[in-house]
């Protein structure tokens, strides 16, 4: 029997992001298998509950429980946002946002949105570890998930045509396929073309946008219990929100349809709506997807599992007519299906759960899991603790039914972004653990880690490796 669910290591990135939290976590582990209700109310917090069915059955209710309520993020969101949050994200508007926004991620789009958006970073990382040289998978995750924020937010680029400044230009081969809000290069004003050039993203400008997005996830500590923010967080949450999307009109209107925003348009919806989803992943998807990605790492090297992922491969790669796919090049439209990849991805969500909790409020009285919740009332969704009760992290491990997904929610408010994490998650492990012809590499080892303090995803601060 394991005393402890996960590694030390994952412990204690809980500990550092939020102690209280972590004692809860901890503690809803247990809640499920105690004599009495799957729910119980804690002073200060409300209901909470660690069992994963239970879980579901609350996010699946959309008539008793509501995130735009007091305990759910929506409540966070639309004093940020606007009072028109509360019909977009849980009212009769949030139907038809997700009926017409859901060909926005697919395995195919995902995989392709990835490796165009990711290529040089990886293939940078992957040559770094091939030379010997070590990588700091935390910076690397800030810096892949920044430039991610960077195409699907249109952020512009410093000084850039999106700041609307007639004179500069942009440098040949970045036409409308390639304007600033992605991999185009900006020619600074009054320059000729022929003269000094600076792409963009670049990985300082991604990392800064990251470190943005982080600042404003920064201030829901402390709304444990409370979702109502108090003025002066408001306040700086406006200011970092128009931040980071500010080039959100620009690309709305310009953006082709091979783009995020320009297949937002081209579904119908709104320039407010599309600011409302872009929001929303970029909070949604920016510490989560780092957390996931450096984390999964840590898990495949300190557990050993790296060694059986490294023998799955090694006898992938032996089959007749088996094909890898380079390192560096992160997964295609095309994933392949076939080898570890799903399993390892699934199983590194399900450890790490960077979405610990989920909060709902209560919008009519119901009876659930043993409990008579009031119209109100505010639960806590125990997520971490629900999935972690399956057991250590194996990359073959069976599939669990009960906590299928969790990670990513339920029902109806299921994560959007769910095909783009595990993609993202899946081309990381792959710079990693493949050569640049895909085949099987060496073991990696942790050559230096430091915890994230005072997060409200946890993650590693720095997480070198190296072959």
């Amino acid at each position: 029997m394991h005393l402890l669910p996960t590694t030390r290591h994952e412990i204690g990135l809980l500990w550092r992001a939020r102690p209280g939290m972590a004692g809860l976590l901890l503690a809803g582990q247990g809640l499920a298998r105690l004599p009495g209700p799957a729910i119980r109310k804690v002073p200060g917090i409300g209901w909470v509950t660690g069992d994963p069915v239970v879980a579901r059955e609350v996010l699946k209710d959309h008539r008793s429980f509501t995130m735009v309520g007091e305990g759910g993020v929506g409540d966070l969101w639309a004093q940020i946002l606007g009072e028109w949050v509360r019909d977009l994200f849980d009212g009769p508007g949030h139907h038809d946002l997700r009926t017409r926004a859901r060909d926005l991620f697919t395995e195919r789009t995902a995989g392709a949105l990835v490796a165009g958006t990711w290529g040089p970073t990886l293939r940078d990382a992957g040559e770094r570890l091939a030379a010997g040289e070590p990588v700091d998978v935390a910076h690397t995750s800030r810096v892949l998930v920044g430039r991610m924020m960077i195409e699907l937010l249109g952020i512009p680029a410093p000084d850039g045509p999106q700041s609307g400044r007639p004179g500069d230009a942009v440098a040949p081969g970045a036409g409308p396929d390639a304007p600033p809000w992605g991999d185009g290069v900006v020619v600074p004003s009054g320059a000729a073309p022929s003269g000094p050039v600076r792409s963009w993203p670049d990985d300082d400008g991604a990392l800064a946008a990251f470190r943005t997005g982080e600042r404003l996830a920064k201030l829901a500590l402390g709304t444990e219990g409370s979702t109502t923010l108090p003025p002066e967080k408001i306040a700086e949450a406006k200011l970092i929100t128009d931040e980071l999307t500010a080039g959100v009109p620009y690309a709305f209107r310009t953006a082709p349809p091979s783009r995020l925003l320009g297949r937002a348009r081209e579904l119908g919806l709104t320039l407010e709506e599309a600011t409302g989803l872009a929001s929303l992943l970029m909070v949604a998807g920016t510490e989560t997807s780092a957390s996931a990605m450096m984390r999964t790492t840590a898990l495949l090297a300190d557990t050993g599992e790296q060694h059986r992922l490294l023998a799955a491969l090694g006898a992938q790669e032996s089959r007749p007519g088996a094909a890898g796919s380079p390192a560096g090049a992160a997964p295609g439209p095309h994933p392949p299906s076939d080898g570890p990849w799903d399993a390892v991805v699934r199983e590194g969500l399900r450890v790490t759960s960077p979405a610990s909790v989920i909060g709902r409020g209560v919008s009519a009285d119901v009876e659930i899991g043993g409990a008579r919740l009031r119209t109100g009332d505010r639960i806590m969704l125990l997520v971490w603790s629900a999935n972690a009760a399956a057991g250590p992290f194996r990359i073959d491990r069976e599939y669990v039914r009960e906590t299928r997904q969790l990670w990513f929610g339920a029902g109806r408010h299921l994560c959007l972004g769910a095909a783009l994490a595990k993609a993202e998650v899946a081309a990381l492990l792959r710079t990693l653990w493949t050569t640049p012809d895909g085949a099987p590499a060496g073991p990696l080892r942790v050559v230096r880690r430091e915890a994230s303090r005072e997060v409200i995803v946890p993650g590693y601060e720095k997480l070198v490796v190296s072959r």
